[in-house]
């Protein structure tokens, strides 16, 4: 690996070459570390596992690519046997008309041979076109699968997210094996049918064959690896000067790039950057020029040498002109042959490192998966109570909660409040049944949360956080996705949007609830902070209002993006969803839209440290009454004159 220059425009910007911990270098050095002779030992086992996964998409397509592969094979080795042929017809002695009628019969074979071995081969790229895609698609939708059911532990994990990241490349990677495999395989039989032919020809003309193609082998894994680890090298320049280009073009950086004249600065830093890359560019091509110069050199002596071994075999009278001819076309087949196969095989171990990770992310994930079984939840189960919950984030030493106990009845409205990292968050996420306790029980009714099908708990549970998801879909969709797998036209949405009070927001869209609220996409809307958080009210409307049983609806920082009446619309409205049935959990900041909660739970520390209703609280002047008073003090008007302001530059005296 060469370590690319430092242009002074790096140095100023980032302090240095950048070095991402990016999941794109997880295997910079696979095509370093391949030789000549490992990458023919690792064939076998890299078409295996190639093989496998084809299987498993399409048996006939699979078979057709193997049969047509086999058959170009042997139509390699009948066109030499025919050439063969030829030769010695035409160098035969007799009348030259008697010769060519003695040759017309093998030319025949070649032509046909040729025929039959273009149609196999469009049979074969045919065949591995259509297996490409399903094997992506299968292993896909592998990755996918897996991953939208682990534990929400393994998501938050920061190992098992890098194993997500990596693996994520599999996918692609199996599909570029296909064709690589396929390379390989025709370049495999082409070799092999190759040095028969050589083999019967003469014994002695099989080692020079491989003395032949081994230094344009050589040569072409020596170019190649010489860029990649150009490219390994650079990749973090190149990453850099594309941020650059991003941050002028970019909207959020637009205001700054013109009133602070950014623009001119970064541009001068990205031609010092492009200089910088240009001279290795440079560099790269002299060093592949005499790479091939070298290579080709080699070849080229090897090659007189053979040509000297087959003229004192024609001098011993060991080998004829005929089968002279032959073999010279057998070894510049063979030798191309088998530098293309030294190249493909290279490109089969890098691909196949990165479907490892896909399989062993889908081992991991499989071990990490929520159960898919458990008791059955009762339709009526009266309250969710968290008795002495603990739990604790492998990469923190205190835990995150610590014995905290909260009982949440049926028909109730509850409040969470605490400073930031008071454990809130955590205690919403075992709630809902996304992670389970480390000590402590979590019950729903009489049973407890480890021993139910949690499927059916989730079934239960409607979120509505300050950072719910924005889905780039239709306006209908935003909201119908609080439950998918219920119909939402528009009459049946109708009660919802009215309830979140977004009737407004909608109406103004250019296609209503059909708009696409998405501005990546041409011709789509964009919605404020407010307008969506009224989108996701009715998200929790719609959710909420399709589940008879008891069920718990969590709202997390609901009002955030919301105007002080907005707000107390939405709390309002938020109130209303508690019924008989439902238990409504308010975790906010917004001290005036919790004093209204039946019981209030105050977390400092991931403990539990006050209880009670609003007056009981405030009675108490403790934490919660604290923080209420506060947030209260900024909004009491303050005495005139109170507002500090800057003070008046000094008064400079006359000289």
């Amino acid at each position: 690996m060469i370590e690319p220059v430092v242009s002074a425009a790096e140095q100023e910007l980032f302090g240095g070459p950048l070095r991402y911990d990016g999941v794109f270098a997880e295997h910079e050095r696979a095509r370093l570390d391949l030789t000549m002779l490992s990458a023919v030992r690792a064939m076998p086992r890299l078409i295996s596992s190639t093989l496998r996964r084809a299987w498993a998409a399409d048996r006939p397509a699979l078979l057709a690519v193997g049969v047509s592969e086999i058959g170009q094979g042997i139509a390699a080795a009948v066109t030499l046997l025919a050439v063969n042929s030829v030769m010695h017809a035409l160098l035969g002695g007799g009348d030259p008309v008697e010769r060519l009628r003695a040759a017309l019969p093998a030319l025949v074979v070649v032509a046909a041979v040729a025929v039959v071995n273009a149609g196999l081969a469009g049979l074969s790229t045919s065949r591995a076109g259509r297996l490409e895609p399903l094997v992506e698609r299968i292993a896909t939708t592998e990755y996918l699968e897996a991953a939208t059911v682990v534990e929400l532990e393994a998501i938050e994990d920061p190992e098992f997210r890098r194993l997500i990241d990596v693996a994520q490349f599999g996918a692609a990677s199996a599909r570029r094996m296909i064709g690589a495999c396929v390379a390989a395989l025709n370049g495999t039989i082409s070799l092999v049918a190759t040095a028969s032919i050589l083999t019967v020809l003469h014994p002695a003309l099989l080692p020079m064959l491989l003395l032949i193609a081994a230094p344009r082998g050589w040569g072409a894994m020596r170019v190649a690896q010489e860029r990649y680890a150009s490219v390994m090298a650079w990749v973090e320049h190149l990453r850099a000067s594309r941020l650059i280009a991003n941050l002028l073009t970019e909207r959020g950086a637009a205001q700054e790039v013109r009133i602070h004249s950014v623009g001119a600065f970064l541009l001068e830093k990205y031609r010092g950057m492009a200089e910088s890359a240009e001279a290795e560019q440079k560099r790269l091509a002299n060093g592949k020029a005499m790479t091939e110069l070298m290579a080709a050199a080699l070849s080229g002596l090897a090659l007189a040498s053979t040509y000297g071994v087959m003229l004192w075999l024609i001098l011993a009278g060991h080998m004829s002109l005929a089968v002279a001819g032959t073999a010279v076309i057998a070894v510049r087949s063979g030798s191309a042959s088998l530098g293309a196969l030294v190249m493909n095989v290279n490109q089969l171990h890098e691909e196949s490192l990165y479907v490892q990770d896909h399989e062993r992310f889908l081992a991991e994930a499989a071990r990490r998966a929520i159960p898919g079984s458990g008791g059955r939840l009762p339709e009526r189960v009266g309250r969710v109570v968290l008795d002495g919950v603990t739990y604790r984030y492998p990469d923190r030493d205190a835990p995150a909660l610590d014995g905290v106990s909260i009982t949440l009845p049926m028909g109730s409205v509850t409040a969470v409040v605490g400073e930031n990292g008071s454990g809130k968050s955590t205690l919403m996420k075992i709630l809902a049944g996304l992670l389970l306790p480390h000590g402590g029980t979590v019950r729903w009714g009489t049973a407890e949360l480890s021993a139910l099908d949690r499927s059916q708990v989730f079934d239960r549970v409607a979120l509505l956080t300050q950072d719910f998801q924005r889905w780039p879909m239709t306006a209908a969709l935003n909201i119908g996705i609080g439950r998918p797998g219920r119909h939402a036209g528009q009459e049946e949405l109708r009660p919802s949007i009215d309830y979140a009070g977004a009737g407004p927001v909608i109406e103004k869209l250019p296609h209503g609830l059909r708009t696409l609220l998405a501005r990546m996409f041409r011709g789509a809307s964009e919605l404020s902070g407010g307008e969506w958080q009224k989108i996701g009210l009715a998200r929790t409307h719609w959710r909420t209002e399709t589940c008879r049983a008891d069920s718990v609806l969590i709202v997390d920082e609901p009002t955030s993006a919301l105007d002080p009446e907005a707000e107390i619309a939405a709390f309002d409205a938020i109130r209303r969803l508690a019924g008989p049935h439902r238990a409504v959990v308010l975790v906010t900041h917004r001290m005036s839209g919790v004093r209204h909660a039946d019981t209030i739970y105050v977390l400092s520390g991931g403990r539990l440290t006050e209880q009670g209703t609003h007056d009981e609280l405030m009675a108490a002047q403790g934490r919660y009454a604290a923080m209420f008073t506060t947030q209260a003090a900024q909004y009491a008007a303050e005495p005139h004159g109170s507002v500090p302001r800057p003070a008046s530059p000094p008064t400079r005296k006359p000289a």
